[in-house]
């Protein structure tokens, strides 16, 4: 039998054993092994994926997960989302929708800390809709804002997703930091826009809340948690820029700074830092099965010959590079409809990639941005939708169908972000290119 056929029939049982209920991890590690196995022999599975499990588990590399995922969950603790709220809300409330508008800006300052979409729904969750539901606002306004501002923890760094991007395509961790900033900002002035328009369009959706003083204004700048973050994202992800630290060592440094604030506001507790702990470990332990597994999935589908094949057969087709990109774009659309993105970053990679990046001749960091863009609109819809289930469990008396109906004009400008980043790529290489 042909591998690439072989390739082909792997995929599909990986597909089926999946939407049975096996984790996606052990899914690609069992698909893999059987794979490498009937390509090579059992001996030569059994070795690669012995190999792969260890040097993942083993990986220096790899600490920058477990690292930046403390940094946030201690972020989240210490209760800086709270007082990031505060200021936006002083700053944009008055506007017509303002409390949905400060929920975007809140995430994505949140975001500069927090690299994790459950995170920052739970943590605005809990902070921006109460606030909102004081002041009636739709439902659908107030869980869109929530479940979309999530998506700018994965684009503004530190990101998780980019960091498994990263690993997984050997690009620099700092350079795809750097190329999230400016994106991340468009996608945040984008979400705000939004609001804008459709408080203009159904003024019932929300009311206009009381205006602030410009002297508490700025004086929340000064007292609120602006600073705090600021000293956080300077010293990290300054440091990883300018070439002080490494991906880990920066996430080291971030944990250190925000435990530091944490104990200057006295909101430090030992019960507290070690939940974050016992999450960390779960949520790096689920990552790192994810890589192993998907390590030795990659394996399996290289032998296959199907990312070769794939990449003969585009340099080969009559039609321009973006309609390839686009075509590309919608199936991750698509999937991401079914599959969450890590999981899917990993299953895809080894297939998409050396089309994009080695037949199309794409820039590899504005590819892992598009594809952060792209996969945070699977995170809003349904099926999976994770960050409206998160919402959901949060609020039982709002039924998921409105979380769900709110979400669309946000998907909208995802993808609206999407078109200005493709015909403006610079907006994404920019940054890093200062620092090559």
């Amino acid at each position: 039998m042909e591998p690439a056929i072989i390739g082909l029939l792997g995929l599909i049982v990986f597909l089926i054993v999946m939407f049975m209920g096996v984790p996606v991890a052990f899914s690609m590690l069992l698909v893999g092994i059987a794979g490498i196995a009937i390509l090579r022999s059992p001996q030569a599975a059994f070795q690669m994926a012995g190999d792969d499990i260890f040097t993942t588990f083993a990986s220096y590399t790899m600490c920058v997960a477990p690292m930046f995922t403390l940094m946030g969950l201690l972020a989240n603790s210490a209760g800086l989302g709270d007082s990031l709220f505060r200021l936006a809300n002083k700053f944009l409330g008055h506007h017509r929708g303002g409390l949905a508008m400060a929920t975007e800006a809140a995430c994505a300052m949140f975001g500069a800390i927090c690299g994790s979409m459950p995170a920052t729904v739970t943590t605005f969750g809990s902070i921006a809709y109460p606030e909102m539901k004081k002041y009636d606002y739709d439902d659908r306004l107030a869980t869109g804002s929530i479940v979309s501002g999530a998506v700018l923890a994965v684009l503004i760094p530190p990101s998780m997703t980019l960091i498994i991007y990263g690993i997984q395509t050997e690009n620099s961790i700092g350079a795809l930091f750097m190329a999230g900033i400016i994106p991340g900002l468009l996608q945040c002035f984008l979400y705000i826009l939004t609001i804008a328009v459709i408080c203009k369009r159904n003024p019932s959706l929300a009311p206009v809340s009381e205006r602030v003083p410009w002297g508490e204004r700025f004086k929340e700048l000064f007292t609120g948690g602006i600073y705090k973050i600021l000293i956080v994202f300077v010293i990290s992800l300054g440091g990883l820029f300018l070439g002080f630290f490494t991906p880990t060592e920066a996430g080291a440094v971030g944990v250190i700074c925000v435990l530091v604030v944490a104990l200057f506001d006295k909101k430090f507790n030992f019960q507290l830092f070690k939940s974050a702990i016992f999450e960390t470990a779960k949520i790096a332990t689920m990552i790192f099965f994810l890589l192993a597994g998907a390590t030795v999935y990659g394996r399996f589908f290289s032998l296959s010959q199907i990312p070769a094949a794939i990449g003969e057969f585009v340099a080969g087709l009559a039609v321009p590079n973006w309609i390839i990109l686009a075509i590309i774009i919608v199936v991750y659309l698509i999937l991401g409809f079914f599959i969450d993105a890590l999981p899917l970053i990993l299953l895809t990679i080894p297939i998409f990639y050396p089309v994009v990046v080695g037949t199309l001749h794409y820039d590899p960091l504005w590819f892992g941005v598009i594809l952060v863009i792209v996969l945070g609109m699977g995170a809003m819809t349904p099926p999976v939708g994770i960050n409206c289930y998160i919402m959901k469990s949060m609020l039982k008396d709002v039924p998921l169908n409105r979380i769900f109906s709110g979400v669309w004009p946000f998907v909208i400008s995802n993808l609206i972000c999407c078109v200005i980043l493709i015909a403006f790529p610079i907006i994404v290489t920019f940054l890093p290119g200062l620092f090559k």
